[in-house]
């Protein structure tokens, strides 16, 4: 995938390690090289409707595997983000105006995929009144039209800047989950999500459960950025006091020289650790590996998400 180089991208120089002195990826995070007739079709749908991918945008690991299996997580509203995260690999500047019919091409490549889930996400759009949330209302609104079967899951920015109200026209639109990311524990945000706040983003997942109760919720987080096990605790415990389902935990990747270097790779036998606290501590579900990302099987996990909660309804 290309760097992307945009004039003004800030990423904190403390947070950087010169390529010489980077860690060397352990063998359980390597992946195969994207390739295949699945890869090629599902590239050429998303082309053909001139619609941006997060997997590409962030450089996702998982690419060669969900592409091959007709799966791609549509990133909406341009490849040009008003925040300058220093983990992540999408561009940081002045976007676009918003495509009024993207949301129609979105579910026409929904459709011809044939997917039974789609993820939808988004760059942050602080240029935006409501930050694109009547964007977000329109494309589910696309694909129950165009793809009726189709079962929605919607990853969010946090709409920080915007009055509590535009929550409320995302939330009308009935995703099947909405998942909005911590990324990291509180004590790094200042070098990681520097634009971002901790309990705001908290705030914003518990807030949609108080709008409809029915919607699931979902949330995630990067080990190896320097954070301690217990941060990691905690940042469960945080989640579940909002009443959030599902946790998804996964190693973070250093895009580039120019982005937060990686402490250390975290262990598969302690990410099942994680796995399993975080079981004990309440989710229906929880998905923690070394390749684990917001979206990786996205339509199996909630099958499986369905079915947890209402065996737990069934117990209750």
């Amino acid at each position: 995938m290309r760097d992307l180089k945009i004039p003004g991208q800030r990423h904190p120089e403390k947070a950087h390690r010169p390529d010489t002195d980077r860690l060397k990826k352990p063998d359980w995070i390597r992946v195969r090289a994207p390739g295949g007739q699945g890869y090629a079709d599902t590239r050429k749908i998303m082309r053909e409707h001139n619609l941006t991918t997060v997997c590409e945008e962030a450089g996702c690991p998982n690419v060669g595997e969900c592409w091959s299996a007709g799966h791609a997580t549509m990133m909406i509203m341009g490849e040009i983000c008003t925040r300058g995260c220093t983990f992540c690999n999408v561009a940081t500047g002045r976007p676009d105006t918003l495509d009024v019919f993207e949301p129609g091409r979105v579910a026409d490549a929904v459709q011809k995929l044939g997917l039974n889930h789609v993820v939808i996400t988004s760059v942050d759009r602080d240029d935006l009144e409501d930050g694109g949330a009547e964007h977000f209302a329109q494309t589910i609104r696309a694909i129950r039209h165009r793809a009726p079967g189709t079962t929605i899951e919607i990853l969010t920015p946090d709409f920080l800047k915007c009055a509590p109200e535009v929550l409320e026209t995302v939330v009308a639109a009935k995703p099947d989950v909405f998942n909005h990311n911590l990324e990291t524990v509180p004590g790094l945000y200042t070098e990681v999500r520097p634009g971002a706040r901790y309990f705001h983003s908290l705030r914003l997942l518990q807030r949609v459960k108080e709008i409809d109760p029915s919607v699931f919720t979902k949330s995630g987080i990067m080990v190896g950025l320097g954070e301690e096990r217990p941060q990691v605790l905690q940042v469960m415990d945080d989640l579940r006091a909002a009443d959030v389902d599902f946790m998804t935990i996964g190693q973070y990747l250093q895009p580039t020289p120019k982005h937060h270097a990686v402490a250390r790779f975290i262990t598969p036998e302690e990410f099942a650790g994680y796995e399993k606290s975080a079981y004990g501590k309440g989710f229906l579900m929880v998905s923690a590996t070394p390749l684990t990302r917001s979206s990786y099987h996205a339509g199996d996990d909630f099958a499986r998400l369905r079915a947890a909660r209402e065996a737990r309804l069934e117990t209750a």
